[in-house]
């Protein structure tokens, strides 16, 4: 496949850590174009990264193979409305990564022709360990899907599903789960100095920890009940912890969050600023 220019509307953190990902793929620097409206982000980027920048979203989709949308939601649509001339007349693949927007939306904004490719990324992306969910429309071609795959791809895996309301439930699993590892990161360390270790030694241990169980997992054929079953000795210490989370209702309250998680994916899709 032969070199595709790709343009970025919004040079953030989320953009700025695909391009990252692209270049050290073996992407071409010169091939992609950046617009911002923060010029000191735009002269970091092409300082540090040697792409092309412009403050001009026109300019950005001019030219270009695959057009990333990588800004805020709230904004999503005056910025879809001001490109939609340049998209109608490049018909580039259009790949969006903002949360809430839906394909509906982007078609009418953009155009009923156009290749779109919806994304729910995570931040775990700004570190090249991200995990991406993707859906197409009826327009993308198969080149574009790998296209569109390949972009995802450098900043960790990419997965496609099939009906886009699925990206509701993705964005419960993988887009807002990182919050939730932190969350009982920030619980155990904060258990584990009431039990009389130092601050470093606390946090050190609970990272560390929990870094070693999801590589364990992700290496692992197994189950994650199994391999919870492998290192639960029955009448241990690690038996004693785990029937404490569960007579907490733990399980139910995960399925729970998560469910609300959804609900208000949902709800913020069918905003009206979001249509």
């Amino acid at each position: 496949m032969k070199t595709q220019k790709i343009g970025f509307i919004g040079g953030g953190n989320m953009a700025t850590s695909l391009i990252s990902g692209l270049i050290a793929s073996g992407h071409e620097p010169s091939s992609i174009r950046v617009s911002d409206i923060n010029s000191e982000q735009l002269k970091s980027l092409a300082e540090r990264l040697k792409v092309n920048v412009t403050a001009s979203n026109e300019t950005a989709v001019d030219e270009a193979d695959v057009v990333v949308l990588a800004v805020k939601p709230q904004i999503m649509r005056d910025v879809a409305r001001q490109i939609a001339p340049a998209i109608q007349q490049r018909k580039p693949l259009v790949v969006s990564i903002a949360a809430g927007i839906g394909e509906r939306s982007l078609s009418a904004w953009l155009g009923a022709d156009i290749a779109i490719v919806r994304c729910m990324p995570n931040t775990p992306a700004l570190v090249l360990t991200g995990a991406t969910a993707l859906h197409a429309n009826d327009n993308v071609g198969a080149e574009q899907r790998s296209m569109a795959e390949n972009i995802l791809r450098s900043v960790g895996i990419a997965l496609w599903v099939k009906d886009e309301k699925e990206l509701d439930a993705v964005t419960a699993v993988s887009g807002s789960g990182p919050a939730y590892y932190f969350l009982l990161m920030e619980a155990m360390e904060k258990a584990a100095a009431e039990l009389g270790l130092t601050e470093e030694t606390a946090r050190l241990l609970v990272l560390q920890t929990a870094l070693g169980a999801a590589k364990i997992a992700l290496e692992s054929s197994e189950t994650p009940e199994l391999l919870r079953k492998r290192v639960t000795s029955p009448g241990g210490t690690t038996q004693r912890a785990i029937e404490t989370f569960q007579q907490g209702g733990f399980e139910e309250l995960v399925s729970k969050a998560l469910h609300a998680a959804r609900d208000r994916s949902v709800e913020m899709s069918n905003q009206p600023e979001f249509n």
